[in-house]
């Protein structure tokens, strides 16, 4: 099953890694959590499988995303666990303001954001 979440990086855990027994090859794991933004927030907890993606991915606290992720599940001696795991990850650009965001006025936005009417008067 795969989806996409969005929301802000509110915790980068420590990275994890060993060496395969059947391939004798090292891997290393990085999990994250991230929180929506919605009226009631929710989290979840990824991981982000090898070192290149870690690298590729370079995630960081307080950074806000948009993460496709894969969901799994296996069973180990008989109890089972969730994977839940990043594939993809983009950046969210902040949004500029708009009439809305100053209140719905839109007679003072060249007052606000403009250049100053005349040289003596201070910009601000």
């Amino acid at each position: 099953m795969s989806f996409e979440i969005s929301g802000k990086i509110i915790a980068v855990l420590d990275k994890r890694g060993g060496v395969s027994k059947s391939t004798g090859s090292p891997w290393s794991v990085q999990s994250y959590v991230i929180e929506t933004k919605e009226q009631y927030p929710k989290k979840c907890c990824f991981e982000v499988f090898g070192e290149d993606r870690i690298n590729q991915f370079a995630i960081q606290l307080d950074e806000d995303l948009t993460v496709s992720l894969d969901m799994d599940a296996r069973e180990y001696q008989g109890r089972w666990y969730n994977s839940v795991r990043a594939w993809k990850v983009e950046r969210n650009q902040p949004q500029a303001a708009t009439p809305q965001d100053l209140g719905g006025r839109t007679d003072d936005i060249d007052a606000v954001f403009g250049e100053p009417k005349s040289m003596d008067e201070p910009p601000f």
